[in-house]
């Protein structure tokens, strides 16, 4: 099991926690900042407006001694300092603390005084351990500067402005984030644990244990890996159980030829079979299980190499009328010998682009099967015809049937509707999976309709060349 320290968990949630952490204290910056910057803003523009009105009351001249006391009257009234005077060198004895009046207002200063523009002064006082704002009303009588009406307030730290603020902020962003730290955990812990449980169950596949899956917990990008991991799991067990299975039925199919040849063998070697007749039998024997052995290893040689797709077919166009007439010749001693009568119906006209050479391993197996399930007195047609597909062809027996259950698989390694599985028809259980992987090879499809006790239709599809 992976260590929390190395969990991709831990990983997105130490990032979530981090986000969050960092994005409340960067928002209590910008918000400390912001109101700094508002609260100074504020206090400017109500020193301006405040002198502005006073310096509404002047109107020219030389400055009145009316109009100082009024200024000394909202002085006391007002929270910020006023000061009414006609030179800046007044200043610096009305202000109480030690300022050069060159500093305070300098020449540009001066300048934009007879321009008629406020002036704003700030910076930080020892005396009152804060910052001090300032602003400068020109009192203008045309273009001569007869006063200056000075207001100047201490700034209080924001800190003092925002204690509660503050507090409040801290509290409820640790609040927050505890709170969003559990809900984070608890999320991220749902959301990567099926992750885990695909890692877990992922180790146990490759130990072997294909059986195990994953529990589906939603239907997004994580359930849809869930998903495919099981189904992926699902046909590593198909296989794996198609593996077993072809490999015990391999062994078992080449178990008794090989104990028949080492039993005959051993008993011709000892000595056992004296008489020439039966030596001859016992090697007859031995020679039709050896064939049986050949026949399993060159049709298993043949799958594979279907499987593998390192299988390549010689293609040329022919009339396949004639394919099957000098094909089937060859059975006709067997089919007399059981008595099976053939009938032919066959389009001289069809041709088609294949291997001439599958296509008699294709019929070899289907006729070996039909001669082998019909009883004596039966029948076998042939039935080669065209169709919209291209070619038609049919093989239809009289024989003993298939089960309708077992249709669907008779195409399978190994497979026979003899549960028992006896050898007593010679069948290997893999000619109808030879022919349905050369079928395919060669573009077409087959269909396989049965009823027992009544026989079987094995119908065959190619594409044919048109003339």
């Amino acid at each position: 099991m992976t260590s929390f320290s190395d969990s991709l968990f831990k990983k997105l949630w130490l990032t979530v926690t981090a986000t969050m952490v960092v994005t409340i204290l960067y928002s209590f910056l910008l918000s400390y900042i912001f109101y700094e910057k508002l609260y100074v803003e504020i206090i400017e523009k109500s020193l301006i407006e405040e002198g502005t009105r006073l310096a509404s009351d002047y109107s020219g001249g030389p400055l009145t001694d009316e109009l100082k006391q009024r200024i000394e009257w909202y002085n006391e009234k007002s929270e910020s300092e006023v000061f009414l005077v006609s030179n800046p060198k007044e200043l610096s004895a009305c202000l109480p603390y030690a300022i050069d009046h060159e500093t305070l207002i300098g020449t540009k200063d001066r300048e934009q005084l007879l321009k008629g523009d406020p002036v704003m002064k700030a910076g930080f006082e020892e005396r009152f351990d804060r910052n001090i704002l300032a602003v400068a009303i020109p009192l203008l009588d045309e273009s001569r500067l007869e006063g200056i009406i000075y207001l100047y307030v201490p700034l209080a730290k924001i800190s003092e402005l925002t204690t509660d603020f503050s507090f409040l902020w801290l509290a409820g962003g640790i609040i927050f984030i505890i709170f969003a730290a559990f809900l984070g955990f608890k999320m991220l812990h749902r959301l990567t644990m099926p992750l885990a449980l695909m890692k877990e169950a992922a180790d146990k596949v490759s130990t072997g244990d294909y059986s195990t899956r994953v529990e589906i917990q939603s239907n997004d990008e994580i359930g849809q890996l869930a998903s495919a991991f099981n189904h992926m799991s699902e046909s590593i067990q198909k296989e794996d159980e198609k593996k077993r299975e072809f490999l015990a039925d391999v062994s078992h199919e080449l178990r008794t030829p090989i104990s028949y040849i080492k039993g005959y063998s051993e008993a011709l070697e000892s000595g056992m079979v004296k008489e020439t007749d039966e030596q001859e039998k016992y090697l007859k024997l031995i020679s039709r299980e050896a064939g049986r052995m050949v026949k399993i290893v060159t049709d298993l040689l043949d799958l594979s190499r279907f499987d593998a797709d390192e299988f390549s077919l010689v293609k040329s166009p022919f009339p396949l009328a004639q394919l099957i007439e000098d094909f089937i010749q060859k059975y006709g001693p067997a089919m007399q010998e059981k008595g099976i009568a053939l009938n032919l119906e066959l389009d001289p006209d069809i041709i088609i682009n294949a291997d001439e050479g599958r296509l008699e391993q294709i019929f070899q197996n289907l006729i070996d099967n039909g001669i082998r399930y019909t009883k004596k007195g039966g029948s076998i047609s042939i039935r080669l015809a065209k169709h919209p597909y291209g070619a038609l062809i049919e093989i239809e027996d009289t024989g003993i049937g298939i089960p309708e259950e077992d249709i669907e698989k008779i195409t399978n390694r190994f497979y026979r509707v003899n549960k028992a599985r006896s050898r007593a028809d010679g069948g290997t259980g893999l000619g109808l999976a030879i022919v349905d992987k050369l079928v395919k090879l060669h573009d077409g499809k087959m269909d396989i309709e049965s009823i027992v006790g009544k026989g079987t239709i094995v119908k065959i599809y190619f594409p044919a060349v048109k003339i």
